[in-house]
This record gives C-alpha cells, structure tokens and sequence, in this order.
C-alpha cells in the first residue's frame, strides 16, 4: 500500500534522511521510532507530501506523490508534530472547519464529527474555546481533525504528546481500533509506545533505517531463559556441556529457585526438550522454561554503540 524508495532530504549539507527505502501493507501499525532528529518528522512529512524529498519516491496505491498528491492526501490523516489548531474557535467550530477542508459530504458531516468528538472523548470540551483546553486536551483535537473523514492513511507524529497517563492510555486503544481500518504510522521516541501500539518497528538512527522488522520478532532471541532450584554452580557446569548451547549465566539467586540465561547456537525448540529430561534426570525442581524476549531498549543501546564506534 505505502513504498517508499531511497528517500533523502537534504538541507543545505545537512543530510536530515538518508536514502532509506521500505514498504507498509494495508491494516499495519507501524512505530517510526528513534531519538530525537533521528529523521523521523521529516521523513513524515515526505511520506504525506508536505515536505518534497530531495531524492526518491512516496508511492501510494500505486500513485505517486510526485504527481497525485492532492489525491493521495484525500484518503490520508495527518497529526503533525505542532497541532494545526485555530485557538480562537471552539472544539466543534473547528472540527466543522476541518470536514469542510476535507470535503465531507454535507448530509454526513455532523455525523462524521460526532464519530470524532466520541473517539478522542471529547464531548465535555465540545463547546469551549480551544485556547482554553489543557495540551493533553488540545492534542485530542488535532487527533480529532485527523481521523474525522475516516481515512484509509492515517500518519500521527508523536501521537501521545502532551496526554496524561489515562489519556495515554486511551490514545493507544484507539489506535488499535482505527487500525482495523487503516495503515497507521506512528512517529515516536517514546519505547514503550512502540511495544504497546504497534506491529512492527523501523528504527532510525542519523536519517538511515537502523532495524525494521515486525515487533513480534525483534523481542525474540535464539536464548532460553529458565528458573530451576538446584546449585548454581552444578546446573552452570552441566548445562553448559549440552549440544547446542554456548553458555550459561546465573541472572539471579533466591531461597526458592535460580533464574537462569542460556545462549544457544541452535534453535531453542530443540535443545528445551534436553533441558527439561536432564532437570528431570537431576531431580531438579523446574518452575519455568522459555524462550528469551527482549526489550525493544536494547536495540537502542546496541545503536548508540554502533554509533559511537
């Protein structure tokens, strides 16, 4: 649905984003995730038209912003990094703005605004003037504006700026619910956004794409991870001679159990089997065996090193 090919921006001979290439299927949420002046803003605004690309191409169902942008930003909603709010008018003056910009249907507009003003709760600001509302409540409006056609495309930069803690976490079931309809791409350098929201991460570090791959997969390791009451020292020095794994590390100790790491060269699906009959064997009381998931953080800190490098 979205392609991008070896985008750049360049300014002056400052490189902002540097050659970088992907493709968004249909129904994906996507966290463009990366410290701040990473690329991330302006490699939206490339992607929504608002900022032409120095180099490369935005194709978007198959049209090409170059030459269809008008009509590629019809079926698209756009959160941009400084909400495009007007603080004089009220939450449904601008709201009713906003749906004549996008050339809502007349006969549907009132009811496209209330689908708006329900999906961000909105209802008790309805009538106050924007100038009034707090951040997290004047950051719910630009969302409001850019949901409010029901677009197929819905592009938010820093979506969760500015929210509360329960407001935060209303913003991303949302999320979650309009991508039952829509590609979602959202821009953050929040972690723990990424790995509440979205599908698949592409991280990018000094304008080029670090790591893109679905969450799902980044979070798994070829490492198991278990907890076994036996002595330390004994399940180190056996385990580490079983085929298969490179070696063992003793996380942490309690009067109950022992958790343990262990690195493999192999699948984990097939040394767990050997695991369990030698604990078993061992008459070592196994309270848990899996395989190892990881924090999204420590791409970000094996990124930095690479970058220090």
């Amino acid at each position: 649905m979205i392609q991008c090919k070896n985008l750049t921006r360049k300014y002056g001979n400052f490189t902002a984003v540097d050659n970088i290439s992907f493709e968004i299927p249909k129904g994906q949420i996507v966290g463009l995730l990366g410290h701040n002046g990473a690329g991330k803003t302006t490699t939206l605004k490339m992607l929504t038209g608002f900022l032409e690309p120095t180099e490369g191409l935005v194709i978007i169902d198959g049209l090409s912003m170059e030459t269809d942008r008008l009509t590629i930003q019809k079926n698209m909603g756009y959160l941009p990094e400084t909400s495009p709010l007007y603080p004089e008018m009220t939450v449904l003056e601008y709201l009713h703005y906003a749906a004549d910009l996008h050339k809502v249907n007349a006969n549907e507009k009132i009811t496209f605004v209330k689908d708006s003003i329900q999906k961000t709760n909105l209802k008790d600001k309805a009538h106050c003037v924007i100038d009034t509302l707090s951040k997290g409540y004047k950051q719910r409006v630009a969302v409001a504006q850019a949901i409010l056609h029901n677009p197929k495309i819905l592009v938010l930069d820093e979506p969760t700026n500015g929210l509360d803690p329960s407001q935060i976490f209303e913003m991303r079931a949302l999320i979650k619910d309009l991508a039952k309809n829509a590609t979602v791409i959202l821009s953050t350098h929040i972690l723990q956004e990424v790995e509440a929201v979205c599908d698949r991460v592409i991280i990018v570090n000094q304008g080029r794409i670090a790591k893109d791959g679905l969450l799902k997969n980044l979070q798994k390791t070829n490492a198991l991870t278990f907890s076994i009451k036996a002595d330390p020292l004994l399940v180190t020095s056996e385990l580490s001679q079983l085929e298969g794994v490179t070696s063992v590390e003793c996380l942490n100790q309690t009067e109950s159990f022992h958790s343990f790491r262990l690195e493999l060269n192999t699948d984990w699906k097939a040394v767990s089997p050997a695991i369990a009959q030698h604990a078993s064997g061992k008459g070592w009381p196994l309270y848990e065996l899996k395989q190892e998931h990881v924090n999204i953080e420590r791409f970000f800190q094996g990124m930095n090193q690479d970058a220090s490098v």
